[in-house]
């Protein structure tokens, strides 16, 4: 039995022992897993929690890695997957608690969802907003592939691993996200 699991991608050798794995694990790629979950959360508690539950579902399953993917990646599969879920759930819990109606809202919305007019003038930190809102609306998939690209710098062959399908379907999935994301921030583009 060898003392070590084995990564073919990038020759990386983790220890046999889950905790100095785990550990050695979480100081490579803590950051990176927690801001991936933020991109696709976009709270900083939720992402937090997210990342925490990464690592111990990463810690439960560290036996089971075979090194046939880099460690980030298989990583990165974990975090997409868990805040997937999550939004899953999140949305199954709004609908069911009706939270998506909000009484106390006294700004006038336009047909869109907007607050306020389009003459306002938008500072940094909304456009930041607005295109978060825009990735945001994304259908799933589209959204994944499209932060894991963009903002995580993964590539095609990397997101296709994480997203359990073929280097062509990532490339038809960015396509389309930016074709999407393009058609949403249409009427915001003079302003930004």
């Amino acid at each position: 039995m060898p003392d070590n699991h084995q990564s073919k991608d990038i020759g990386l050798s983790l220890p046999l022992a889950a905790n100095e794995g785990i550990g050695y694990l979480f100081e490579a790629y803590h950051g990176r897993i927690y801001q991936v979950c933020f991109r696709l959360m976009g709270q900083q508690q939720e992402a937090e929690d997210i990342t925490q539950d990464v690592f111990l579902k990463a810690y439960q399953a560290y036996d089971r890695f075979r090194g046939d993917s880099d460690p980030g990646t298989w990583l990165y599969r974990i975090a997409v997957n868990q805040c997937l879920n999550q939004q899953r759930k999140q949305r199954r819990q709004r609908w069911l608690a009706l939270d998506f109606w909000n009484e106390n809202t006294d700004e006038a919305l336009d047909e869109k969802g907007r607050v306020g007019g389009a003459d306002e003038h938008l500072q940094e930190a909304d456009k930041k907003r607005i295109v978060r809102a825009a990735i945001s609306e994304l259908p799933e998939r589209q959204r994944v592939a499209l932060i894991l690209s963009r903002y995580d710098r993964l590539s095609y062959q990397d997101i296709a691993v994480v997203m359990a399908c073929s280097i062509s379907s990532v490339e038809s999935l960015l396509h389309r996200s930016k074709f999407n994301l393009a058609k949403r921030l249409r009427p915001y583009l003079q302003d930004l």
